[in-house]
């Protein structure tokens, strides 16, 4: 059975008697001893939470084309960032990590695939990296910071393009781990400034107490 597209980029491949999830890639090495077939790259769920979103059937409003450009704030050593990079082929990602360690291993992906940039920044301050990241298609966040909420909405609001999307992973035992889950993403989500809820969902049974999240940045 030939791959099914469900999002431009992102592809549904019969194997092992599975439907799995896979992006195509350019780069025929594996970056996280992930399988390859016949160029695909299967598409692990439960190491990214994206591949997770995407697999639960959460693409509704999500459309990037292989020339958008992305913010990925949170790219740690480059899992997800390799299948975004795959997904915009021709276009860029900016990878910002605060991390030493994981920065070296992002820098030797960013060697094979031209259009990564890795930026080793606070995200938290995003006017650091101002003169690197110009304006943006998508910013995506990942990452397990008490304030992440305002995080997104600082980024989005200086790098996101009107129309924009904002995709955020919130982690709600970052923010509160005393607080129940719900409660915290109840709360949180209406500390998005700028921007319009599209919608949200849980990504459970990949990953627990974790809400995709994804907004779009007012016209101006």
């Amino acid at each position: 059975m030939p791959p099914e597209e469900v999002l431009p980029g992102v592809y549904l491949l019969e194997t092992d008697g599975q439907r799995k999830l896979a992006t195509k890639s350019r780069d025929l090495e594996p970056v996280y001893g992930e399988r390859m077939i016949n160029g695909y790259r299967l598409w692990d769920p439960t190491r990214s939470k994206l591949a997770a979103l995407l697999l639960k059937g959460g693409g509704k409003g999500l459309h990037l084309p292989r020339d958008a450009k992305v913010l990925y704030l949170g790219a740690a050593t480059g899992t997800t960032v390799s299948h975004v990079s795959d997904i915009v082929a021709d276009g860029l990602v900016y990878a910002v990590e605060f991390s030493p360690r994981a920065m070296r291993d992002l820098i030797r992906l960013c060697e094979r695939r031209e259009n990564i940039v890795p930026i080793l920044a606070d995200a938290a301050r995003p006017e650091g990296y101002c003169v690197l990241v110009e304006p943006v298609d998508m910013v995506y966040q990942d990452i397990a910071q008490r304030n992440q909420v305002e995080i997104a909405s600082l980024n989005s609001e200086r790098y996101l393009k009107p129309g924009g999307v904002l995709i955020l992973m919130m982690k709600t035992r970052s923010i509160d781990v005393t607080a129940a889950p719900d409660a915290v993403y109840n709360s949180e989500i209406k500390k998005l400034a700028g921007l319009s809820l599209s919608w949200s969902m849980d990504l459970l049974p990949y990953h627990m107490d974790h809400w995709a999240v994804l907004a779009r940045k007012f016209d101006s």
